[in-house]
């Protein structure tokens, strides 16, 4: 894989939807995501989730799985439901480390899983994987 660069001068930014109820974890997530050259685009419970996402298109969804009014397997599931984001990668977000809660993400759609807290480097790979900034450049 080539070398990507941390910051996306002069580029297209690949978008991000974090969804995390949490406003310190979505903040610091934003900070980290926007240093890295990522657009993001916030919501702090699953409904505002599926909305963000039907609207905004995201290239990829950090998706956490307990948020209020809608949890995130089941946001994960309505995304899904839709063609445009069918394909989207959705990683799931949880402090839940046991293998039958990664099962349960993989099959409501998830395309990885990433326990809390959170592996920054794991997440990078995730978004080199799913996202990469060289795939966006103008």
């Amino acid at each position: 894989m080539p070398d990507v660069p941390d910051t996306l001068e002069g580029a297209a930014h690949p978008t991000v939807l974090v969804a995390e109820d949490h406003d310190d974890t979505r903040l610091m997530l934003k900070i980290l995501l926007e240093r890295k050259g990522y657009r993001v685009v916030e919501a702090g419970d699953g409904r505002e989730a599926v909305e963000a996402a039907r609207r905004e298109r995201p290239d990829i969804v950090l998706m956490d799985v307990s948020l209020p009014s809608l949890d995130g397997l089941s946001a994960t599931r309505l995304m899904r439901e839709w063609e445009a984001l069918s394909a989207v990668p959705i990683v799931c977000v949880s402090g839940h480390a046991a293998e039958r809660d990664q099962t349960k993400a993989l099959a409501a759609g998830c395309s990885a899983y990433l326990t809390k807290p959170i592996d920054f480097d794991r997440l990078d790979d995730l978004l080199r994987r799913f996202a990469p900034v060289y795939e966006h450049a103008a």
